[in-house]
């Protein structure tokens, strides 16, 4: 008995000392943001062409994407996950004054924005909404083929494009245009019918607004739209400026 005792401690004393095993460090969480579709006036029926895009390109580019109509998401709580908000085809006045104090705190936190296509057709009475998203909607001829030409090459949003880019979309006419924005690309309106904006008729621009970021796009009135591959990642690049990437 006494040697096993004994055979068992010089055990003990020869073996070498343990040393604890590192814990795996916790997974990291994919940046998000929130795509906001909620309609008060006119219902674009590419919404849900819209939504499932952008779902894709967060699965594609490893950012997580939610989606709602709700507005009861624009809360300090509500919002504090997100790197950036979409306005996805928002029409008329979606938040209510306590919301839209909220989401004013989330820009002024160095948060970001994106605007599509009817996102400049919302919140007319909101003038701090007027100068985030950068111009308000004023009409629109026709759907009808146009040329867009790339002013600004260097921006992800328009890196990839040609700089005639031709294609097919309702064209906004717009007012109130923000006079800090850089203009990433114009519609040729030598190339269509129904162009109010003159010569320097702006498409999609960007701007530091409050603290954050903005980026504008009036393309997406068409389903079509979010099958084309160099608007989908015109959007692609917006979404990256909005999240500070």
């Amino acid at each position: 008995m006494k040697s096993l005792l004994l055979l068992s401690l010089l055990t003990t004393l020869l073996s070498p000392p343990t040393t604890p095993t590192a814990s795996a460090p916790p997974p990291t969480r994919p940046p998000a943001i929130l795509v906001f579709y909620r309609t008060a006036g006119f219902h674009h029926k590419s919404i849900p062409d819209g939504l499932r895009a952008l779902l894709q390109l967060g699965q594609e580019n490893h950012f997580r994407v939610d989606t709602t109509a709700l507005n009861t998401r624009f809360t300090a709580h509500g919002l504090k996950p997100y790197r950036a908000v979409v306005f996805l085809n928002t029409t008329a006045d979606v938040l209510t004054p306590p919301q839209q104090t909220a989401f004013e705190a989330y820009i002024r936190r160095g948060r970001g924005f994106v605007g599509i296509h009817a996102a400049t057709d919302t919140e007319f009475d909101w003038p701090w909404f007027g100068g985030l998203v950068g111009a308000y909607f004023v009409n629109h001829p026709k759907v009808q083929p146009a040329t867009v030409r790339v002013l600004d090459r260097q921006h992800p949003a328009t890196a990839h494009l040609p700089a005639a880019w031709p294609r097919t979309d309702e064209w906004y006419n717009f007012r109130n245009l923000a006079p800090d924005l850089t203009i990433l690309a114009s519609v040729d309106e030598t190339t269509y019918a129904g162009g109010t904006n003159g010569p320097t008729h702006p498409f999609a621009w960007y701007h530091a607004y409050a603290g954050g970021r903005a980026f504008y796009t009036a393309g997406g009135h068409t389903p079509e739209s979010y099958q084309d591959p160099l608007f989908l990642q015109h959007l692609l690049g917006g979404i990256r400026y909005a999240m500070g990437q």
